[in-house]
């Protein structure tokens, strides 16, 4: 009876429509679900380490291991400092020599060592962290930070070679489609991989974290080993040492001159900034502003995470049927306006539900730009008929780069800026009036409007539609339903 249970169930699943099962119609002819869904598992290794790095293990120094909060805070951002060399790797990867013909895949490799190399060497450094040896504080501090700055390299490499490798491959019109999966498998790496680092670590040991440490480091291998596995078709011609290339200097100065570029960039930073800010007080803005409970501020990941999920879906359906990309990222900032103008009025209307609300339009509105300037980014080429080499990787590392920097440098800002105004206020410094924990929270989500505004002026003139882009349009780019479920 169960068999026969289990295949019927089977022949109704395979009358369901694609149009409503996740990722059925985002392959192609050229492109495969199965091949794409392979060429994804480097997200979810990236997703895997940035929940390690900035979940698990930040609470851990601070929490278990006694580290100053400061401290802990400085050593995570510490990956930032490779942050503005990603465009260059991503021009190396468009430019590399290879007597074996892959430009993406060494440098894939390279970040996979990278990522490995820091995660091994990680568990020992958290030894001379517990104060379990007799060598000098510094040096723990120093063996720490040198195994996040490496595990952060190694990140940024592999994600920027892989991103323009996910680009080589996709037909253009599919593009936004292989956008969203990406982003869909990043989310799924963080929360999978938080969920299983939150059950292992359940009864925490020092003994556990080493061995969670170390498991992340051989999953994190063998997921990049798999993605990357006859992913990208060897071309030795094209990369040929005979051939000449431009130098870095050059050929960034000729994508720099374009008109659109530093204007993109310019919006990428601060539309980015106004949506990370409130990353790391938007939990205790609920708990200390509007008296939420620990588990009621802990729904809030899964609120944003959810409408950024929902963005994902809509993103991909819009630019697959020929919406411009950058509309779209303003429609992002749009809704950015609408959530924060929830979550400041949430406290003097004493609504929790407007602040949730407000939650669900930050990941929401977060989503839609994140979409839309990643699939503008993949889009862009170089206006120089002479430039005989692709630069996806060039653009999407110099996307990363100003995503990756903006990010951090708005966390760290927002948390700041909290602070100091928040002391000034409680002290009387700002006036009578101001003499409330809310305000130091407001002023940041007031600086984040700001922000989003900003960037609705510089991306303004981004926004016109092309005739021809409408007429590039095909019958089959329209053909989108949750299947091109982006992340």
């Amino acid at each position: 009876m169960s068999k026969m249970a289990a295949l019927k169930s089977w022949r109704k699943w395979t009358r369901v429509s694609p149009r409503f099962l996740p990722f059925a119609d985002v392959a192609t002819k050229e492109l495969p679900l199965g091949r794409l869904f392979q060429l994804s598992l480097f997200q979810v290794s990236v997703g895997m380490c940035m929940a390690l790095l900035i979940g698990t293990l930040n609470r851990v120094m601070i929490v278990e291991l006694g580290v100053g909060a400061w401290l802990v805070a400085l050593m995570v951002a510490l990956p930032l400092l490779f942050a503005p060399f990603r465009a260059l790797v991503g021009f190396k990867s468009d430019t590399h020599r290879s007597v074996l013909g892959w430009r993406r895949v060494p440098y894939i490799w390279l970040g996979t060592l990278f990522q490995f190399s820091g995660l091994s060497i990680m568990p020992f450094a958290l030894i001379l962290l517990s104060g379990d040896s007799n060598w000098p504080a510094w040096i723990a501090h120093a063996a720490t930070g040198l195994a996040i700055l490496l595990v952060g390299i190694g990140l940024q490499t592999t994600q920027t070679a892989g991103l323009a490798l996910a680009t080589d491959i996709a037909p253009a019109d599919s593009r936004p489609r292989v956008v969203a999966m990406m982003y869909a498998m990043l989310l799924v790496g963080m929360v999978a991989s938080g969920i299983a680092f939150g059950v292992l670590l359940a009864e925490f040991s020092q003994l556990k974290l080493i061995k969670v440490i170390q498991g992340a480091a051989a999953v994190s291998a063998i997921l990049n080993i798999v993605a990357l596995w006859k992913q990208e078709a060897r071309n030795p011609q094209r990369t040929s040492t005979a051939i000449e290339r431009p130098a870095f200097r050059d050929a960034w100065r000729g994508f720099a001159e374009q008109p659109r570029t530093m204007r993109f960039f310019l919006a990428l930073g601060m539309g980015t900034a106004a949506f990370s800010m409130q990353d790391v007080i938007l939990e205790p803005y609920g708990g200390e502003v509007l008296g939420l409970s620990v588990s009621a501020t802990t729904v809030l990941t899964a609120l944003m995470a959810t409408g950024a999920l929902a963005a994902f879906v809509l993103a991909a359906r819009w630019l697959s049927r020929g919406a411009n990309a950058y509309r779209l990222s303003a429609l992002g900032a749009v809704l950015g306006l609408a959530a924060f103008s929830c979550v400041i009025f949430s406290e003097p209307f004493g609504q929790p539900n407007l602040f949730r609300l407000g939650a669900v339009l930050i990941g929401f509105g977060g989503g839609l730009f994140s979409v839309g300037t990643l699939t503008a980014a993949m889009n862009f080429e170089s206006d120089d008929p002479t430039h005989h080499f692709g630069t996806s990787g060039m653009v999407l590392g110099a996307w990363g780069a100003v995503s990756a920097t903006a990010n951090g440098l708005s966390i760290a800002l927002g948390g700041a800026l909290r602070d100091m105004v928040s002391s000034m206020a409680l002290e009387g410094k700002i006036g009578s009036v101001l003499v409330s924990a809310s305000t130091g929270y407001t002023v940041v989500y007031q600086v984040e409007l700001f922000l989003l505004l900003a960037t609705l002026i510089v991306i303004g003139p981004m926004v016109r539609v092309p005739k021809r882009a409408a007429q590039d349009s095909s019958p089959s780019a329209s053909k989108f339903g949750l299947a091109e479920f982006p992340g």
